[in-house]
């Protein structure tokens, strides 16, 4: 059984409209061909993320966010998705949009690079940008505001 689920880990965070965000993501990853079998969206503090980034990916920076694609099979989701509100809430203020819009993103940002979108060099930058539009203006589709 497919499924998308929320954690949280060292702070205290409450995800607004989670069936909705679910039945976007899932659509998300549908609608480019492959196949959601479980896919966890953990949201923790900066200090936390840090420490994964620093312990599985050797870099000693902030960041806001880290996905681990546990996939066995070609076009199949398995994934935990690391999210840093603290990250969230910083870049809100400097992009001047919502956190709710900005968690939205970084989420579907996610999301994309499980389903093959890269982000390092221009061109793979402009098409991740590209499809994260994209998709968060599929948004409306499910009722997500």
């Amino acid at each position: 059984m497919p499924a998308i689920s929320f954690f949280t880990e060292s702070i205290s965070y409450n995800l607004p409209q989670k069936l909705k965000i679910k039945k976007w993501v899932k659509a998300t990853i549908e609608k480019e061909g492959y196949k959601l079998q479980e896919l966890n969206f953990i949201f923790c503090s900066d200090e936390y993320l840090l420490g994964i980034n620093q312990q599985y990916l050797n870099h000693d920076t902030y960041t806001d966010i880290i996905t681990f694609d546990n996939s066995e099979e070609a076009k199949h989701i398995v994934s935990d998705i690391f999210i840093s509100i603290e990250r969230i809430k910083e870049n809100a203020k400097t992009f001047k949009t919502s956190a709710f819009d900005e968690v939205c993103r970084i989420m579907i940002h996610g999301t994309l690079h499980l389903l093959g979108y890269k982000d390092k060099g221009k061109a793979a930058k402009t098409l991740m940008t590209q499809k994260e539009d994209e998709y968060l203006g599929y948004r409306n589709e499910f009722g997500l505001v």
